[in-house]
């Protein structure tokens, strides 16, 4: 935990199309102060680094004894040689969802964070959705989950199947949503513009009774993000791309429908800034040594579970990934300036 009077000192590892965004919050950030930011590419670190005042650099292992948080913002593959290298150090750590390639690599991660009493965030951004946030209070028991996450084909995470491309980010939302254990997974996908599953379904069962039917696609025509949620007296519609909820229940404040007893309200929250809100979560945990948003573990939870959804559709590249961590060779780069 750093003294409450003196300015966080922050990084940024991997500054490319989201890496340059995270350095641009830490450096607009209150009680903060941006002192680097890395990327392999000297050119990139440099354009991005005169734009938010800042050194840049070249290796993360010139942060260590001058900084006490960084965002790593580079490919999967590397965030746990880079992590598990900055937490040795002694260095606060929000790392990209997927938390890492392997369930393994993430239970060291969160291992060692708490063996040095250090926060480990992950950048699950949906949970700092407006809509998310504002449905949050009228959460109990829920029994039920429908979610669509569609968008059109974008040849840039390809690498993977849309499972850990988008998938994910529902997975996530759900599992916090729900704090049982996953009692079964049933999975199917189909691979049509690229190597890997574009189009997914997967109906999670949880121990508490609740079920989860999540979808998501990079091959269809238009932009949907919508979360469904149906517990007792209440159903909830959260629209995560357009930031707008419908919440039906029993009684309580709203409009009349044309049920009886049933009231309806709909709020539309106003366009915030997810990530900045994020950055701010991980520095006011660094400050304090409250317990960060998304934890560690909830990331290796949502990486277990898309995993296993990935396996179910035929995602082989996943399979294979996930089979044995597998360090890279002496000399390796990194991080590099793409998005994580």
């Amino acid at each position: 935990m750093t003294a409450p009077e003196q300015p966080v000192r922050a990084a940024v590892v991997g500054v490319g199309y989201l890496g340059r965004f995270h350095a641009q919050k830490y450096a607009g950030a209150d009680g903060c102060e941006l002192v680097a930011v890395v990327d392999r590419d000297p050119e990139r670190a440099a354009e991005v680094a005169e734009e938010v005042g800042a050194e840049p650099l070249t290796r993360h292992a010139d942060l260590v004894g001058r900084v006490d948080a960084v965002s790593i913002v580079s490919p999967t593959r590397t965030h746990f040689e880079i992590a598990r290298e900055l937490l040795a150090a002694g260095i606060h750590v929000l790392v990209e969802k997927p938390i890492t390639v392997t369930a393994a690599e993430a239970g060291e991660l969160v291992e060692l964070a708490a063996a040095g009493k250090l926060v480990l965030q992950v950048g699950h951004l949906e949970r700092f959705n407006e809509a998310v946030l504002g449905v949050a209070p009228l959460l109990s028991e829920p029994r039920f989950f429908e979610a669509h996450r569609l968008a059109p084909f974008n040849p840039r995470g390809t690498d993977v199947s849309v499972v850990l491309d988008l998938m994910i980010h529902d997975v996530d939302l759900i599992l916090n949503m729900v704090k049982s254990p996953i009692e079964s997974i049933d999975a199917n996908g189909a691979s049509v513009l690229s190597d890997a599953p574009d189009i997914a379904n997967a109906r999670i069962r949880f121990e508490n009774g609740c079920v989860a039917n999540v979808t998501a696609s990079r091959i269809t025509p238009r932009v949907e993000r919508k979360l469904r949620i149906f517990q007792h007296h209440a159903y909830m519609s959260i629209d995560l791309h357009a930031r707008k909820t419908a919440v039906y229940q029993m009684g309580g404040k709203g409009l009349p429908t044309p049920l009886p007893g049933i009231t309806m309200h709909q709020q539309a929250y106003p366009k915030g800034d997810a990530l900045r809100t994020e950055v701010e979560a991980f520095l006011h945990s660094v400050r304090t040594g409250e317990e960060p948003v998304v934890t560690g573990a909830d990331g290796k939870r949502a990486l277990e579970t898309v995993v296993e959804i990935a396996r179910r559709v035929g995602d082989e590249k996943a399979v294979e990934s996930t089979a044995s961590a597998r360090p890279l060779p002496p000399g390796a780069t990194l991080y590099e300036g793409v998005l994580s």
